[in-house]
C-alpha cells in the first residue's frame, strides 16, 4: 500500500512541477508578446505620423561608473592629498624572522 502511495505522490509532484514550469513559460511568452505588441504599435504610430522609428536602446554611461570608484581621477604618485601622508622613520624591526626560500625545480 505504501509503495502505491509513494508512486502516486511522485506522479503528483511531477505533475505539479510540470504545471509550474508551463505557467512560468506561458507568463514569459505573454510578457514577450506584450512588449512586442507595444513596440509594433509604437512603430506603426511613428510611421503614420511621419516620424522616424527609433529603436529602444539601453545607454550606458561608462564615465559615471568610472567616477563612482575614482571620483578624483586615477591615483598617481604625485597626487597625494595634503594631510593624509604620515612621515615616520622605522629603524628597529624586531618581529620579523628571516625565512629561507627553497626553490623546487621540476
Amino acid at each position: 500500500m505504501t509503495n502505491v502511495l509513494l508512486k502516486l505522490l511522485g506522479w503528483v509532484v511531477r505533475l505539479g512541477l510540470l504545471l509550474a514550469g508551463a505557467v512560468f513559460f506561458v507568463s514569459l511568452l505573454a510578457a514577450g508578446l506584450l512588449v512586442l505588441a507595444v513596440w509594433l504599435l509604437r512603430a506603426l504610430w511613428a510611421k503614420l505620423t511621419g516620424q522616424p522609428v527609433s529603436p529602444w536602446t539601453f545607454q550606458m554611461k561608462r564615465q559615471a561608473a568610472w567616477q563612482r570608484f575614482y571620483p578624483h581621477g586615477p591615483a598617481q604618485p604625485g597626487n597625494a592629498t595634503p594631510g593624509k601622508v604620515v612621515d615616520a622613520e622605522v629603524t628597529d624591526i624586531t618581529d620579523v624572522e628571516p625565512k629561507r626560500i627553497e626553490r623546487f625545480d621540476r
